[in-house]
């Protein structure tokens, strides 16, 4: 067998690397799709995909959803929220960085990994926690391939986005969960925070990691 070839699977977080072009291409590890009307996410130990709930209300998610390998949002990309916001106490909410990407292409399976190209994002705070949303394009895509900055999107898929961050915990009662989007930034603030998230991996999880490209 060759040796660069490994006879398992790599863990979709750990094992795969973010990508030889990153930030200004990624890997993607699709969690969820438009298609899916239950919640899906990593399960860290494992690497597999696990049900975390049904889908609440009539929410579905508007993208392709998941999070960039070999990312973490811990102390750097907190810094860099209470910097942008002049907020306190925020911390990083321990999760690899969340990615939205965009495809005109009828894409309806999780688990699978996508090339994105980010063109901005959302700086989204939970409950005291930084949780930044970078927004992509699927590379090659032929409909949204001239969208290179959130400026280039319409206001109602812009909307969509919000609305669906901002609504996907809330149940009957809680209406008063403090999410916000603090800010929606370009390109640039994106590779910061992305470069973030590869820093706060490192500094938590460096000589744990199996790289492949």
């Amino acid at each position: 067998m060759s040796d660069s070839i490994k006879p398992y699977m790599s863990h979709p977080w750990h094992g795969i690397s973010a990508g030889t072009q990153a930030p200004e291409v990624l890997n993607a590890f699709i969690e969820m799709t438009p298609a899916d009307s239950v919640k899906y996410e990593i399960d860290k130990a494992s690497g597999f995909l696990k049900v975390d709930r049904p889908q609440k209300f009539s929410n579905i998610v508007p993208a392709l959803y998941g999070f960039v390998p070999q990312t973490y949002c811990a102390e750097q990309v907190a810094s860099l929220c209470m910097g942008a916001t002049n907020k306190e106490n925020i911390i990083g909410d321990g999760d690899p960085l969340d990615i939205c990407v965009l495809t005109e292409r009828n894409i309806i399976q999780g688990n699978i990994l996508v090339p994105a190209i980010p063109i901005g994002g959302f700086r989204m705070i939970d409950g005291g926690e930084a949780d930044d949303k970078i927004i992509a394009i699927l590379k090659g895509d032929e409909v949204f391939q001239d969208w290179h900055s959130l400026e280039d999107c319409p206001d109602s898929l812009i909307n969509r986005l919000k609305h669906y961050f901002l609504t996907y915990k809330q149940m009957p009662g809680e209406e008063d969960h403090q999410t916000e989007i603090a800010e929606i930034y370009g390109k640039e603030k994106a590779y910061e925070v992305i470069k973030a998230s590869q820093m706060d991996y490192d500094l938590h999880y460096k000589g744990e990691k199996l790289v492949t490209k």
